[in-house]
């Protein structure tokens, strides 16, 4: 996947750009969501990793999305179709969607926590993070009882692992050395 997301970083950066130049970085997010699940679809993954020429593969391609593209997204789609690139397009709509948070200065945060939290704790570790992080987050909580306590946030590249749990691992660690 690291492979597709190399190839895909370069276009989805490129709309990215130009969706901010024409200030129409909403249009750009639904047409790439658009285009992606026409590209992940089962047959047009057939069809895109076949032996077709790019200007039918394109022109195939524009068809079944239709009035979902304008001439912009059509140019893109020509483009990843003469490059042998339209099989990325899923991820160049993540990427899209990253870029976008990015600029936002929005964040979601994965939080695991030994029970269920209350909408007070939730409130209060938002502005926590939000303090820490310096971005918006937008949380997305599960519950795993084996943490015991406390709780294992995910922020990007940034792991906060307050769980008793990990807390025992490392006493055990620490006794066995």
């Amino acid at each position: 996947m690291s492979e597709l997301t190399t190839v895909a970083r370069p276009y989805a950066k490129a709309a990215f750009d130009f969706a901010v130049e024409k200030d129409a970085i909403a249009k750009w997010q639904e047409m790439l969501a658009f285009a992606g699940e026409v590209a992940a679809n089962e047959d047009m993954h057939q069809l895109l990793t076949g032996a077709v020429a790019a200007d039918t593969l394109a022109d195939i391609f524009n068809n079944v999305c239709g009035e979902q593209l304008d001439e912009h997204g059509q140019n893109l789609v020509k483009v990843l179709a003469e490059n042998k690139r339209l099989a990325a397009l899923p991820e160049i709509s993540t990427l899209f969607d990253a870029f976008k948070a990015d600029y936002d200065k929005e964040i979601e945060v994965d939080v695991t926590s030994a029970s269920t939290l209350t909408d007070a704790q939730q409130t209060e570790l938002v502005a926590s993070l939000e303090k820490r992080l310096a971005r918006k987050v937008k949380l997305n909580c599960n519950v795993d009882p084996a943490l015991i306590a406390g709780m294992v946030i995910n922020a990007g590249d940034t792991v906060i692992d307050g769980s008793v749990k990990s807390k025992l691992n490392r006493l055990a660690d620490a006794l066995q050395a």
